[in-house]
């Protein structure tokens, strides 16, 4: 048995073990709902009257690691439908399940020893022996309606990390760690770059000052990027008809992520959820020559989508958000081209950035749901063989995913792998013959006769705001001087240095630094301390040996030397250092 299936047995098998405990420690009372396996172990939900607190952990944690050390078999039963209603039938729940089962369904019960009977399907270990060397730790309880919905009754949920090795629980545990430190909420609003409000309105972001200047910065970065291979850049409103997403087909496959719609005077409009139609719209206010393409339209635009409030993350999930996006459009035989020059820009871009950890991914339909899909067999099966052929040229480390595709085409995403461990996508490719078709594109070919364009959607950056959260997290908010809102603070030592301060910040501001000036009447410690808390990366210290000298002290984020320099040699190190994205 691989090790992936055996710990899925054995984090199954260990909620059966958490549910006997419960029940040993809580008396028969308890109700019991379902309690499988998950990614990261394992947890149980219980309707009782004792309300679990993380003083109850330790308990809890003894009593299942003694009924682990006995030694007792999982024993599957099937049984009738009638035997398993007679039972349970003192667990409201359990029978609820069993009434909702199919009336061919086989009904199967599991037993630990004499401890615990449960309504499962399994699978799970033979005896408890064999986690003798499972790992595990109590993580929390929380409350969770009974089947996810909130017409049902609140019950306790106690969540359970499990391993099969203790390395790897210790690991997960790490990372944990990392990703409380790491979290980007925190770290926004510790380091001043983004608030929320719920008088504004939830998941709607509103950036700070040092927020504005990431994102001017992020958006600087790539426009200039797109303007150098031939882009064209446009802006067009943030809302649009209703006839335009039925036309593009978005308001029959995305209308319920929409905001609702906006009537007045017999016109109806919504906030449109991605750019798409618009640029579409401005391909088609011209009549192009087959000489013309490709045509290349970029857009760094505000979409909206009503994520529901459970899913909403910082500035991962928003209900508004800036997109860099971009429509290629182009004759068939430049596809190839195309989509090479918008691999090579994400791996320049990726180089920039330092990411290494990162594979594509071949993103195709559903072959068994493709109802869901616009357009025939055949050009599905021509766009997937092309983005296919394109990687496999490349030479790229890419995998497959089936039902993965855009609805109107298949598309290679790019899977980066963060600090943390998980899998973000940050940047995205796709083949599109089917907006062209539904809006009527045309050009006018060597033959002289009008045929419809290719169309590549792309997203390099892809949401700035999920992007400057994976940042966030990537770097502790420890940025890359040439991303930092402010590149260095500078901190007199006492009210009399003040002078020659604000003549080295407009020095250097004169050659495009962003310099602050800690003018607080506080110690020189207390001002080295709170500018480390926000992260800044150089510290620029003046008293009076800088002043005789006609010099400053430095010292850099991460270290605790401090360095001499003349403000012109600082100035250059630092302009360089930017240059080179370090």
């Amino acid at each position: 048995m691989e090790k992936e299936e055996l710990q899925h047995r054995a984090r199954h098998t260990m909620s059966h073990v958490l549910a006997a405990a419960i029940k040993s420690l809580f008396g028969d009372d308890v109700k019991f709902g379902i309690g499988p396996a998950i990614d990261n172990g394992f947890y149980y939900d219980f309707d009782m009257e004792h309300s679990l607190t993380p003083e109850d952990f330790d308990k809890i944690d003894a009593k299942m690691h003694e009924i682990v050390n006995q030694n007792l078999d999982m024993v599957k039963e099937v049984i009738s439908r009638e035997q398993a209603l007679e039972m349970f039938k003192d667990q409201t729940y359990k029978v609820e399940l069993i009434n909702d089962l199919p009336e061919d369904a086989e009904i199967s019960i599991y037993k630990l020893g004499d401890l615990f009977t449960d309504l499962c399907k399994g699978p799970h270990v033979e005896n408890t022996k064999m986690l003798r060397g499972f790992a595990f730790k109590i993580n929390r309880v929380s409350g969770a309606y009974w089947r996810g919905s909130e017409k049902n009754k609140m019950m306790q949920r106690l969540y359970v990390f499990g391993f099969l090795d203790k390395a790897d629980l210790k690991e997960h545990l790490h990372l944990l760690e990392e990703a409380e430190k790491r979290d980007h909420r925190k770290l926004g609003k510790d380091l001043g770059i983004f608030m929320f409000n719920d008088l504004v309105g939830k998941g709607l972001p509103m950036w700070l000052p040092n927020g504005f200047l990431l994102r001017r910065k992020l958006n600087d970065y790539i426009m200039d990027k797109e303007l150098e291979l031939g882009y064209q850049h446009v802006m067009t409103p943030s809302l649009a008809t209703v006839d335009l997403y039925k036309t593009s087909g978005h308001w029959d496959h995305y209308h319920e992520d929409m905001f609702p719609v906006m009537e007045r005077d017999e016109e109806a409009y919504v906030l449109r959820p991605m750019n798409c139609p618009h640029h579409m719209m401005i391909y088609k206010n011209f009549m192009h020559s087959y000489k013309d393409l490709p045509i290349r339209i970029a857009e760094v635009a505000n979409d909206f989508r009503f994520e529901g409030s459970g899913s909403l993350c910082g500035i991962e999930r928003v209900r508004c958000f800036t997109q860099n996006d971009s429509h290629i459009f182009c004759r068939p035989d430049q596809i190839k081209d195309e989509v090479n020059g918008v691999i090579k820009l994400i791996l320049d871009v990726y180089k920039d950035f330092g990411f290494e950890n990162y594979e594509f991914r071949l993103s195709l339909r559903d072959k068994n749901n493709v109802e869901k899909y616009f357009g025939h067999d055949e050009l599905w099966e021509k766009s997937e063989q092309a983005l296919r052929e394109i990687l496999i040229e490349r030479g790229v480390k890419f995998y497959e995913a089936e039902g993965e595709a855009a609805f109107y085409g298949p598309k290679i995403d790019v899977q980066v792998k963060s600090v943390l461990g998980h899998d973000v996508t940050l940047s995205t490719v796709q083949l599109d013959y089917q907006l062209p078709e539904r809006f009527e594109l045309e050009y006018v070919d060597e033959n002289n006769q009008k045929v419809r364009p290719v169309v590549v959607h792309r997203a390099i950056l892809g949401s700035l705001d999920r992007f400057a959260a994976f940042l966030i997290e990537e770097t502790a908010g420890n940025f890359p001087l040439w991303l930092c809102p402010v590149h260095a603070k500078i901190l007199p030592i006492s009210d009399k240095f003040i002078d020659y301060c604000k003549d080295v910040q407009q020095k250097m501001r004169e050659n495009g630094l962003a310099v602050d000036i800690d003018e607080r009447n506080e110690k020189i410690s207390y001002k080295i301390r709170s500018a480390i808390s926000e992260k800044v990366p150089y510290l620029v210290i003046i008293g009076e040996n800088e002043i005789n000298e006609n010099a400053i002290s430095v010292r850099k984020r991460g270290t605790n030397e401090t360095v001499k320099y003349s403000v012109d040699e600082f100035i250059e190190m630092l302009k360089k250092e930017i240059k080179d994205k370090k």
